[in-house]
């Protein structure tokens, strides 16, 4: 604990951490994971700016987290809506700034969006959608967000939210193929085969979903994680599986199946307005990916049917799924 690998050296197989000390491997396991990525403002390091990643960065916040206080989140991905939520209930005076066209546009469809901006602003929070920040008003501390509008947001403290870069450093450095992440194979395996990597640092192939991927999820971390074992054991249980996601915010649980974004059609079962849906993503026949809010039943189906959609070509029908009259496990015929 508390000391940093600086460098690997395949040929001796060793490694040398900053303590000087030199440790040996047979296999090596790269969990380097990731980092929030910077804002590239000046102010951007004072010390009432923050980035949410580790339990370090919430001790660090929780003493400014005050009721009356002013809040300003850059970013409208789960991390800045998330934050939102908690320092809404905590009543904080909180603004989302999202330079898109709509929250959680990299991961959802228009209609997810449209019911988090809705949820949000229900719940009090000021949403500054399409909106990009040009800088800081700071002193010895930010008291002030400049928007692109013109507008400048007062500021007690700022959380910054705009995604995170895979730590490749050390895997660069020892001439590991890297590509947005350590490339690895369908058993964590990098380019070197005594050196294995898991979790979000890795772009890694899926032979369910036929496309190569970069996850930033705990089920991914967990999966690649058992892959790596597994193989360094000899009984090579390659990973492909369908992702999945959650979120919470107030009382709202977002649960995702699968990936959206090569889709051509959606279709919603349930009322957004009751809090409690579910949106199918079809690309042409084919269930890909499935968002349910405070929908546990038909995530957990859903985890099934999508599945089966890649793995077996399972045919769903959308009108079933649509009708809400239909039990969630009657979704599964023919699976």
């Amino acid at each position: 604990l508390s000391c940093r690998a600086e460098t690997i050296d395949r040929d001796t197989k060793t490694i040398t951490l900053d303590t000087g000390e030199t440790l040996t491997y047979d296999k090596l396991m790269l969990s380097v994971g990731s980092r929030p990525r910077p804002l590239p403002l000046e102010g951007a390091d004072k010390p009432n700016v923050f980035a949410v990643r580790s339990i370090a960065d919430i001790e660090a916040m929780m003493p400014l987290f005050e009721a009356g206080k002013k809040l300003v989140i850059i970013g409208g991905g789960y991390i800045g809506l998330e934050t939102a939520a908690v320092a809404q209930k905590m009543g904080l005076h909180t603004t989302v700034v999202e330079a898109m066209d709509r929250v959680l546009a990299r991961v959802t469809d228009a209609q997810i969006s449209e019911f988090y901006q809705n949820l949000h602003r229900e719940e009090g929070v000021d949403m500054r959608i399409g909106t990009g920040v040009e800088g800081f008003a700071f002193e010895d501390s930010v008291t002030g967000v400049k928007l692109s509008d013109g507008t400048l947001l007062d500021a007690d403290l700022v959380v910054v939210g705009i995604g995170i870069l895979p730590n490749i450093e050390i895997a660069e450095t020892a001439g590991i193929t890297t590509d947005n992440g350590i490339v690895v194979n369908e058993n964590a395996q990098t380019s070197d085969p005594d050196i294995y990597a898991g979790g979000d640092c890795t772009q890694h192939p899926n032979s369910l979903l036929k496309r190569n991927l970069r996850l930033e999820s705990v089920q991914n971390a967990i999966e690649q994680g058992k892959a790596a074992a597994a193989h360094m054991l000899g009984d090579a249980k390659p990973y492909a599986d369908i992702p999945w996601f959650w979120s919470d915010q107030y009382d709202v649980k977002l649960q995702t199946v699968g990936l959206s974004g090569t889709h051509d059609k959606t279709v919603l079962r349930g009322d957004p307005s009751t809090r409690s849906f579910a949106l199918f993503y079809f690309e042409g026949d084919k269930l890909v990916a499935m968002d349910a809010i405070n929908r546990p039943a038909e995530f957990m189906v859903a985890k099934k049917l999508v599945y089966a959609s890649f793995a077996n070509d399972h045919k769903v029908d959308p009108l079933a799924l649509a009708d809400d009259s239909i039990k969630p496990k009657e979704l599964m015929v023919g699976l």
